[in-house]
């Protein structure tokens, strides 16, 4: 396993050598996480890259299923007009 020294700042922040960057795909964002070994650094997807991840587990688009969420609220909105 290769390894670096890095440096710490007093506000906690470190930079992460561009080789190690680039070899791992991190980014812009990235999650660190504390195990019994150390610290693990890992990249998180770009949400652009994500976008329509989902689009093939939903038969409808995300507006109509945005629509017909909406629908019971418009309904009880329209009673209490109604109403008044």
């Amino acid at each position: 396993m290769e390894g670096k020294i890095i440096t710490i700042t007093r506000k906690g922040q470190a930079t992460l050598p561009a080789e190690f960057r680039r070899k791992h795909g991190l980014d812009r964002k990235a999650i660190i996480i504390d195990t019994d070994e150390g610290l693990v650094v890992k990249p998180l997807p770009d949400p652009e890259e994500e976008m329509g991840s989902l689009k093939n587990v939903f038969e409808r688009s995300s507006s109509e299923l945005l629509e017909e969420g909406r629908e019971p609220d418009a309904e009880r909105e329209k009673e209490l007009e109604e109403m008044t």
